[in-house]
């Protein structure tokens, strides 16, 4: 027997396999997250421990809920303004297009912490002194408005608005691209399918665009819960305030603000884990 008939034998098919070079699988190893793995273990170690660094988590640990509640919630409004934005921005009418620009250009024109400074103590009460006047000029109709006062809305829920109004702006790019990244002609075969523009942006375009958009929208909601660290200035006691009021209270700076970062690294590892599992799953269903 030849060596080519032993080599038919081992293998059937004639095909080689390809085998990876042994150097690419320590190339490609993801060093960088052992290393972040490392920091978050070795940071909670010590918070279990005890000590400075077990009171210190403690103490910040009261800001979770209201960090997480001040990003679902603002993250869900900014979904809603920065869907219609981009719908303006993409409209034939010149009037919502022009409206729609003028909000993008001007929010994305203004740093973060100014707009939430000027949305939260500018803003709302410039809203809540015309909804009075309103309210006087619509006599008993308008009686629901008449105990909405300045000091009655809490300072979380102007964060709130502050953040959705600002990340809003963001998300109409966003969905803007998605939507123009759905060829015209699945328009055109909704509409001649006897749907009108909005059934078939509604039940068409839309489901589509959200899909290619997905991976960038979770990118967007790491990004606000970032950043929604910032509604510390206006004194909600977020896990960024409480750090802040610990530090200052006991002047255990690096136990606190190590404490306060492990927490925001490892919520963004979770999540940035979650987008890109989607990511995945996303492009295994276009193929």
């Amino acid at each position: 027997m030849t060596e080519s008939d032993l080599n038919l034998i081992a293998n059937p098919t004639g095909i080689e396999a390809v085998r990876p070079p042994k150097g690419n699988l320590k190339k490609n190893f993801p060093w960088w997250l052992v290393a972040l793995v490392a920091i978050i273990v070795f940071t909670f170690s010590r918070v279990i421990s005890g000590g400075n660094y077990t009171e210190a988590f403690l103490f910040i640990k009261g800001g979770i809920t209201t960090t997480i509640f001040t990003t679902l919630a603002a993250f869900s409004i900014a979904l809603v303004i920065g869907l219609l934005t981009s719908l303006g921005r993409i409209s034939s009418n010149p009037i919502a297009r022009n409206v729609a620009t003028f909000y993008v250009e001007l929010i994305r024109g203004i740093p973060v912490l100014v707009l939430i400074f000027f949305i939260a103590l500018v803003g709302v009460p410039v809203l809540v002194e015309g909804l009075a006047q309103l309210a006087n000029r619509l006599g008993n109709l308008g009686n629901p408005l008449r105990g909405l006062r300045n000091d009655t809305i809490p300072m979380n829920a102007r964060a709130i608005i502050a953040l959705s109004i600002t990340f809003g702006a963001y998300l109409s790019e966003t969905f803007r691209a998605g939507i123009q990244s759905v060829p015209k002609g699945q328009m055109e075969a909704a509409r001649s399918q006897g749907m009108s523009h909005g059934q078939a942006m509604l039940h068409i375009i839309l489901p589509q665009a959200f899909r290619n958009i997905l991976p960038a929208i979770g990118n967007e909601f790491i990004s606000l819960l970032k950043d929604s660290s910032l509604v510390s200035v206006l004194a909600v006691r977020d896990i960024t305030q409480l750090s802040r009021l610990y530090a200052g209270s006991t002047f255990q700076f690096r136990e606190s603000y190590l404490t306060l970062s492990i927490l925001y690294l490892s919520m963004t590892l979770v999540l940035s884990s979650f987008v890109k599992f989607i990511e995945r799953r996303s492009r295994r269903d276009q193929r």
